[in-house]
């Protein structure tokens, strides 16, 4: 395991985060807490944010041995420390790309769900919101952002039936925008990140606050109600 689950690099005005744990990219409440605090150093009213994983993985999710491992704090602590960065990033202030280097599993594949515009590299990966087949219900932030980018007529495959999508066939979910050869996948994301850095200040960031009011309300109160459940 890498010393650090996640850095921040910068290309002129696009602000890197690549997610790298060793393993399985895992959303521990550390991977969350580092993500969110590389946050606090990217602008806000300038430039975009381009978030990745390591060679062949993107994101499996979860903890799950946090999740099953018998210490229910611990284990609300995560989840909540995960649904506060999704509802972040999927409310930032300037434009979010996601370069999915592989498999996007759970809570990677709403990761992706919180871009702005997120290219996928080819290969033999899927993208895949796996809770039902493994036993959990999926709460409401993960259902909210989920319905604001999967497409209506794949939305019951996807997050109901818990499909697996491969990548080829993740553009028509919803789940990205583009697949690239995955020796083009950081040249095109840069690429769209730089472009969409252009973007005004701060008129995207009004734009998408009106867009996005009512959806991050519920997202956020969920998260409250999660915190006080009595």
């Amino acid at each position: 395991m890498t010393d650090q689950t996640a850095t921040l690099t910068k290309d002129g005005d696009v602000s890197i985060i690549t997610l790298d744990d060793g393993k399985a990219n895992v959303f521990s409440t550390i991977m969350s807490n580092t993500i969110n605090s590389l946050l606090d150093s990217v602008p806000e009213d300038k430039g975009s944010l381009l978030i990745t994983g390591r060679e062949g993985l993107f994101s499996a999710g979860f903890d799950l041995k946090t999740i099953s491992g018998g210490d229910p704090k611990a284990a609300l602590e995560m989840t909540q420390a995960g649904f506060k960065l999704l509802s972040r990033i999927y409310n930032f202030p300037r434009p979010v790309i996601a370069a999915s280097s592989g498999h996007a599993i759970a809570l990677g594949a709403f990761l992706l769900c919180c871009a702005d515009y997120r290219v996928g590299a080819s290969g033999q990966f899927i993208v895949q919101a796996n809770e039902t087949r493994n036993g959990m219900s999926i709460p409401t932030p993960i259902l909210e952002i989920s319905k604001s980018r999967i497409l209506k007529n794949h939305w019951y495959r996807a997050i109901l039936n818990a499909e697996a999508y491969p990548i080829s066939d993740s553009v028509n979910a919803g789940y990205l925008d583009e697949v690239v050869e995955p020796e083009e996948l950081m040249t095109k994301a840069l690429e769209v990140a730089k472009d969409l850095a252009t973007l005004s200040h701060p008129h995207y960031k009004l734009t998408k606050d009106l867009d996005q009011k009512d959806v991050v309300k519920r997202i956020n109160d969920s998260i409250e109600e999660m915190a006080n459940p009595f």
